[in-house]
C-alpha cells in the first residue's frame, strides 16, 4: 500500500514591533529604501504565522504530527519569544539581522526545523498584514 503524504497546518499569531534599518546606510538612504518601516521609534504588526508540516500518516496514531505537540513547539519557539516584543531590541535573533518579514519567516523556520523529525517537510507562511505575506521555503 502506498504511503499517503498529508499537509497539516497550525495558525498562531503574535504582536511585535520592529524597525527596518541598515546601520551601514545614511538616515536618508534608510528612509528612501524602508520608508515608514524605518521609523526610529519603531512600528508594530499583528503577525499571523501558518506552520505547514507535510509527512506520511502514522498508521498507529493517524497523525502526520501531533497538533498539540506542534502547538506547544510554536509557543516556545515563536510566540513566547516574539509576542509583545520589540524584535530589534528584545530578541537575540534580530540583534544583528534586519527583522523583515522574509527574515522573520526564515528565523521561525530554522527554530522549528531543528525540533521536527527529518522525515517531515516544513513550510512557514507569515502574514505581516492582511495583504502582505511571505513563505519559506519556496
Amino acid at each position: 500500500m502506498d504511503k499517503k503524504r498529508v499537509a497539516v497546518f497550525r495558525k498562531e499569531h503574535f504582536n511585535a514591533a520592529h524597525r527596518l534599518h541598515n546601520p551601514e546606510w545614511s538616515d536618508e538612504e534608510n528612509q528612501r529604501i524602508f520608508g515608514k518601516c524605518n521609523n526610529p521609534h519603531f512600528h508594530g504588526h499583528n503577525y499571523e504565522v501558518i506552520v505547514q508540516v507535510i509527512g506520511e500518516v502514522d498508521p498507529v496514531t493517524g497523525f502526520v504530527v501531533d497538533l498539540k505537540v506542534l502547538s506547544d513547539l510554536i509557543k516556545t519557539q515563536v510566540t513566547d519569544k516574539f509576542d509583545h516584543k520589540n524584535l530589534n531590541l528584545d530578541t537575540e535573533e534580530f540583534k544583528n539581522l534586519n527583522p523583515s518579514a522574509e527574515n522573520i519567516a526564515i528565523v521561525i523556520y530554522d527554530s522549528l526545523r531543528s525540533q521536527l523529525a527529518a522525515s517531515l517537510d516544513l513550510k512557514i507562511r507569515l502574514y505581516e498584514t492582511e495583504r502582505n505575506f511571505v513563505e519559506y521555503p519556496v
